[in-house]
């Protein structure tokens, strides 16, 4: 299975994930231009994608989605909640979602993708634990705090992509208004630093051999500061380490890892 992320950030998130024989994306929060520009730089012709699998429906998960699926037509998937915003916000793109049901794997041929709940501030968010060719892929980022169930997804992957969103000192004292800063770091906001790296500590004690620090704040945060962090709670060094770039590109090789 390969990951690879497009960007991620408050300013856009988009990754690909292929494996089995099937090629997904998550989010499509970024131009459909660039998402073709992307694609077609590794190769992969747009329109030959098997979906879309989206978190929620905030700007920077969804921004390039009404355009890119005017231009490929391809399924939207995206559970109700979610789904129903999507229809409101976005009524050109109504004729491909696609409903799904949180913690129900759903199967494309080789490749199984089950949704499950992440605490955010919007009516549903979710993240998705991926599974082909013998490895597991998990994805959440957009949540204030770790729950139990995001653990029982998050736990035994392979690889996991996780929010490292801020730095809780460099928030406090940065120019954000309270109130956002309360948002930020509240049960439904972003994790920070310290928090990822207690749930990448729990993920690398399951087996994981990689794991990919995501949605890093810009204003609030640092590849190299959310590195160190994260790195001080793993401590075997068995682990890699990597962020996801705000822009740019990241590849993954998930493999079956065995702890």
């Amino acid at each position: 299975m390969r990951l690879l992320v497009f960007a991620s950030g408050s300013t856009g998130n988009c990754a690909l994930v292929q494996g089995g024989g099937r090629s997904v994306l998550l989010d499509a929060g970024i131009s459909a231009k660039r998402i073709r520009t992307c694609l077609e730089a590794e190769g992969i012709d747009p329109g030959c994608l098997d979906g879309i699998f989206i978190t929620h429906e905030h700007a920077d998960h969804v921004s390039g989605l009404s355009v890119f699926t005017k231009q490929f037509p391809l399924p939207v998937f995206a559970p109700g909640t979610v789904a129903g915003a999507l229809r409101r916000s976005l009524p050109g793109v109504c004729p491909f979602i696609r409903d799904i049901e949180p913690e129900v794997p759903l199967s494309l041929g080789c490749m199984t993708v089950t949704a499950f709940p992440t605490p955010h501030d919007t009516d549903q968010s979710v993240g998705y634990r991926l599974e082909a060719d013998g490895a597991v892929l998990a994805a959440a980022t957009d949540t204030g705090c770790v729950t139990d169930t995001m653990l029982r997804y998050l736990t035994g992957a392979d690889a996991a992509l996780i929010e490292a969103n801020h730095d809780v000192a460099m928030l406090r004292a940065g120019p954000y208004p309270a109130y956002l800063k309360r948002r930020i770091l509240s049960d439904r906001g972003h994790l920070s630093n310290d928090e990822c790296g207690r749930l990448a500590a729990v993920l690398a004690a399951h087996g994981a051999g990689t794991i990919v620090l995501g949605h890093l704040s810009r204003q609030n945060n640092l590849p190299g500061l959310a590195r160190r962090t994260v790195s001080q709670c793993l401590a075997d060094g068995n682990t890699s380490l990597l962020v996801a770039p705000e822009f740019g590109r990241l590849e993954v090789e998930v493999t079956p890892c065995f702890a």
